[in-house]
């Protein structure tokens, strides 16, 4: 008994000693993925981005444009489910006098998919109380509606009504000394006061991001083609929002914008690629698979993230893993498709993880594609320029990690207005690298 004693005081006295290793270890290990170093400014020494944008084929060759989507589709996302059905049911009011008098909050049950595997989620839509129409953002959160609507009675994953937010005591606190203030709640009053109207859902309620239910929802939708990926799943569903907004007179049907931060803007970008309903796209720290360069040996990589998260991509994405310089596809050229359609490209500087560095040179080779129709490309001034909310593929780098901040609203809304309002530029919205 007593040696059983003194090996406990052995421990209880070293514990501190054990933890500070532990602790000391994983961040060796992990730095980057933390957020402790810095994304290199240095692109003139990076290898040029490949293949090589052919802009007049890209531009002026819908066949051409076709089989690169189709190529995108062969080796990582899988096919558009093209047909898939979607319907919805009457919006309920939710808020008649958002923020006193500013606004009116709805949601809308929408159902994707047909017969027992159909899904369904809630999009949730808040639209000033000033005349319309108006440009709208739709995103997708992290988080259920609960979290991103705390005290409204919206709807909950299980189908309740809402009484309380996951996001609430010490998670909540954590989550967001990380992830950022705007991680899981929606600024709501902010887009309002600028004349945005705001649509979102979480993106987890249609597809589950977990690997071992994700492949099974998507192929039990039930229609004619199923999604293979959930970076595709969750795209559709954009498409889907878009599709309902646009059908309703305080919308603005030439203003749409989608909102994605990290998986969500991957899944934004390729919503705007397939969709060409689709207005605006803003790609928050996309990372691999969205807006980095799949050649790139920096960050995450798309090897590590296809084997941390196979659900997000295709099956046969794998094949490719350990050959990505035989990649017959890149970042840029999905940047491309996306000309004339105005893309932010936001980043932090110590998100070293998403590859600000090649995601920067995969937005200089497209950047051609915008100068060849009339737009202002990606400005001169490197990987630390000021913002050009105006620029058709617009930069934004700031300090912090992988979060969503109060600067990154302030810039979204500038990108929004300078392209679909006549609201005028937020001003706020400045840049300030490290």
């Amino acid at each position: 008994m007593l040696s059983v004693f003194r090996a406990c005081v052995w421990f209880l006295v070293r514990l501190p000693l054990i933890l500070l290793i532990f602790v000391t270890a994983l961040v060796m290990s992990s730095c980057t993925m933390l957020g402790l170093n810095y994304a290199s400014l240095e692109t003139a020494n990076k290898p040029v981005p490949k293949p090589q944008i052919n802009v007049a084929a890209m531009l002026g060759d819908d066949a051409y444009r076709g089989q690169m989507m189709e190529r995108f589709e062969a080796v990582l996302y899988g096919p558009w489910p093209e047909g898939l059905p979607v319907s919805w049911g009457e919006s309920r009011l939710v808020d008649a006098s958002l923020f006193g008098g500013k606004g009116r909050l709805e949601e809308i049950p929408v159902t994707i998919g047909q017969g027992d595997g159909a899904s369904l989620f809630h999009l949730v839509v808040a639209t000033p109380a000033a005349p319309g129409p108006h440009p709208v953002i739709i995103s997708q959160t992290f988080s259920s509606n609960c979290a991103a609507f705390p005290g409204y009675p919206v709807t909950a994953t299980d189908d309740t009504i809402c009484d309380g937010s996951e996001m609430e005591g010490a998670f909540g606190f954590v989550a967001t000394q990380i992830f950022g203030t705007y991680i899981a709640k929606v600024p709501l009053e902010r887009f309002m006061d600028a004349g945005i109207a705001y649509a979102s859902f979480y993106g987890s309620d249609f597809v589950p991001d977990r690997r071992a239910e994700a492949r099974d929802v998507m192929a039990n939708l039930g229609g004619p083609v199923a999604p293979t990926s959930t970076l595709m799943a969750w795209a559709y569903a954009y498409s889907a929002a878009s599709q309902i907004l646009e059908t309703r007179a305080d919308i603005d049907p030439d203003g749409t914008v989608l909102l994605g931060h990290s998986r969500f803007g991957k899944a934004a970008l390729l919503a705007g690629v397939w969709d060409n309903r689709i207005d605006g796209v803003i790609a928050h720290q996309a990372g691999f698979a969205g807006a980095s360069l799949s050649r790139s040996q920096t960050g995450e990589g798309l090897k590590r993230m296809g084997e941390s998260y196979p659900h997000w991509l295709a099956p046969q994405a794998r094949d490719w893993f350990d050959r990505v310089d035989e990649l017959p596809v890149d970042q840029h050229q999905l940047l491309g498709l996306l000309a004339p359609t105005p893309v932010l490209l936001g980043n932090g500087r110590r998100d070293v993880w998403s590859d600000p560095n090649s995601s920067f040179r995969a937005a200089q080779a497209a950047s051609s594609l915008y100068e060849a129709v009339g737009m202002t490309g990606l400005p001169d001034g490197g990987m630390k320029q000021d913002f050009d909310p105006d620029a058709g593929i617009a930069w934004w780098l700031r300090p912090g990690g992988h979060s969503v901040v109060s600067e990154d609203i302030d810039t979204f809304i500038a990108f929004v207005q300078a392209h679909f309002s006549d609201a005028g530029i937020n001003q706020s919205a400045v840049q300030a690298a490290e």
